[in-house]
């Protein structure tokens, strides 16, 4: 195989700076794919314990609806659920600044600061996509630029211009900027995926609230077709 020419020519060839953005834009581009990895299983995992909340509108009591729903501390509809019922028996039992809200109010707040809590955690790793996607093409033509520069540099120290010269060594500084492009792209791609699986889990997080605020106030789960015949779930211990 002739090593005249591509990425194993560029990297022997490069001087620190050309090796140094190579080594940039692969630590760019295995942290991009962990993330996506990682957060594309959390969003699999969490689909999953969203199904399960059906189940717990079904069960026999609350305790019986929170083992239907799984004993993850991570899994975010079980913690909403945990947060409105400690919200409720804690605005009852004690009396404190926040007695001047109505319990409505204080579980409206309890259950969002949940769903706040949830919402960072889903974002969690959507920055270095971000981040990744809008710097990666730029550090490739970085490298480009440099690699161009030295190519130049060595066409004119040794005198000789002819195409055969000059396409090698620019061919290859012009890998970077397809180097950058296809860190870039993964990214930018991750990014838009993962935000829309967030929305849509946020959305579930957001109706089994309403749900759980009505059930903590009324008893009773508010359906879509006014429809509220659940199995009644009165212990709430």
């Amino acid at each position: 195989m002739n090593t005249q020419f591509g990425l194993i020519n560029l990297w022997t060839q490069g001087d620190l700076i050309t090796k140094g953005v190579a080594l940039l834009l692969l630590a760019m581009s295995l942290a991009t794919w962990m993330v996506i990895i990682i957060k594309a299983l959390d969003l699999r995992k969490i689909a999953a314990q969203a199904r399960a909340t059906e189940s717990f509108w079904h069960a026999a009591d609350f305790a019986d609806g929170l083992n239907k729903l799984g004993a993850d501390p991570a899994n975010p509809f079980r913690a909403l659920a945990v947060e409105g019922r400690e919200a409720t028996a804690h605005h009852h039992a004690q009396q404190q600044l926040h007695d001047s809200l109505d319990v409505s109010e204080w579980l409206s707040r309890s259950l969002r600061n949940s769903i706040d809590e949830s919402t960072a955690r889903l974002q969690a790793g959507l920055a270095v996509l971000a981040s990744v996607g809008s710097t990666a093409p730029f550090i490739g033509l970085f490298g480009t630029v440099w690699g161009i520069y030295h190519a130049l540099m060595s066409i004119s120290a040794a005198g000789q211009a002819t195409i055969d010269k000059v396409a090698g060594p620019i061919g290859e500084a012009l890998i970077m900027t397809a180097l950058g492009l296809a860190v870039a792209i993964p990214a930018v791609l991750g990014y838009n995926a993962l935000v829309r699986g967030n929305k849509a889990i946020l959305n579930k997080l957001n109706r089994f609230s309403h749900d759980l605020h009505a059930y903590f106030l009324t008893g009773a789960r508010v359906s879509s077709n006014g429809d509220t015949k659940v199995v009644p779930m009165k212990n709430r211990s």
